[in-house]
């Protein structure tokens, strides 16, 4: 447990590291992922609208200057709006872009849990079939009787 924890601890570590070099040293691969174009409304790895072009132009002199990531995006925002980011900042209303998937899951993983539990338990049993004196199982006479009509034909 102790082993499984530090493990977990110390990929999280790993990872904000990452993070980190990230917002220092952006690309602009990294932030062609993250911005959209105004025009087109895709992000701007998926663009050809000229007012792209001049984004990414934008943001290679802003990487050459030194700007980190948050600086670059600021910057966008600040011309563009809040519609150029790829993803919605989490504060306000549009923290429910980001909690309301997470919520749906959690109640659709909770109904498919209670729905698999009310199924698992609720098989009936099996009714037991009491053979009748002859030995075989009861049938309505009629019906038994038409039975050994259509294999004595067979048998014939």
């Amino acid at each position: 447990m102790t082993r499984t924890l530090l493990v977990a601890l110390l990929s999280v570590l790993a990872l904000a590291g990452a993070a980190a070099a990230s917002e220092q040293a952006p690309t602009l691969a990294e932030l062609e992922r993250e911005v959209m174009c105004p025009t087109c409304k895709t992000t701007l790895e998926l663009s050809d609208a000229p007012v792209a072009d001049r984004m990414r132009a934008f943001i290679r002199e802003r990487i050459a200057a030194g700007d980190t990531k948050s600086e670059i995006k600021d910057a966008l925002v600040a011309q563009f709006g809040e519609a150029v980011l790829a993803a919605p900042p989490r504060r306000g209303f549009n923290l429910l872009a980001w909690v309301l998937p997470l919520v749906g899951a959690a109640l659709a993983a909770g109904a498919l849990g209670l729905a698999l539990r009310r199924w698992s338990r609720t098989r009936a049993e099996p009714v037991p079939v009491e053979p009748s004196a002859n030995g075989r199982s009861p049938l309505d006479p009629e019906l038994e009787r038409r039975l050994d009509e259509e294999l004595a034909r067979y048998d014939a």
